[in-house]
C-alpha cells in the first residue's frame, strides 16, 4: 500500500504548471510579433526548449544592433544553452537566439564572414522561430532603434 499513500498524499498541479503545459502542448499556435524601428514581422515559435523560455519571457524590449549588412540583433536577459540543432549557417526567415552572445539574431542576409551564397551567423545559434513575413523588411532598421517581441494574443474560439 505505499502506492496508495502516494497517490491521496500528491497535490495538484500549482496554475503555473498548467499553464507551461498548456503553453507546450499547442506549439504551433504560439506566434509573436518582431518590432524593430518602423517594419514588423510575425513568426511562429518552434517546439524547441529556448522557444519555450522565450515565449515565457514576453514581452521583450530591446534596442536593435546590426552586424555587418544580413542581420539585425538584439539583446536580451534570458539564460538558455545551446541545443543540439544550433547551426552557424541558416536560411532567411529563421530567428535564432544565440547563447553564447545573449541575443536574438534576425538573419536576412550576408554577414562579414559569409562565403558566397551562405548566412553565416556569429556562433552556433538555436533556431527558436520561423518568420511568417519576409525578413527582408530588416534591412531598413538602423543602430539605436526600439525592439519589441509580443505575443500575438489569438482570437477566441467559436462555440466555447
Amino acid at each position: 500500500m505505499p502506492t496508495e499513500y502516494l497517490r491521496s498524499s500528491s497535490r495538484p498541479p500549482a496554475k503555473r504548471d498548467l499553464r507551461e503545459r498548456a503553453a507546450r502542448a499547442e506549439p504551433t499556435s504560439r506566434l509573436v510579433t518582431i518590432q524593430a524601428g518602423k517594419v514588423s514581422i510575425r513568426a511562429r515559435l518552434l517546439d524547441t526548449p529556448t522557444a519555450d523560455r522565450i515565449w515565457r519571457a514576453l514581452p521583450i524590449f530591446s534596442t536593435a544592433e546590426l552586424w555587418g549588412q544580413g542581420e539585425v540583433f538584439f539583446e536580451t536577459h534570458l539564460e538558455s544553452g545551446r541545443e543540439r540543432s544550433a547551426r552557424v549557417i541558416v536560411e532567411p526567415g529563421v530567428i535564432v537566439y544565440s547563447p553564447d552572445r545573449d541575443v536574438i539574431g534576425i538573419p536576412f542576409g550576408r554577414t562579414p564572414i559569409s562565403k558566397a551564397g551562405e548566412i553565416r551567423l556569429w556562433s552556433p545559434s538555436n533556431i527558436w522561430a520561423e518568420a511568417l513575413d519576409d525578413v527582408s523588411v530588416f534591412r531598413t532598421v538602423r543602430p539605436g532603434e526600439k525592439v519589441e517581441v509580443r505575443r500575438v494574443e489569438s482570437a477566441p474560439r467559436q462555440g466555447r
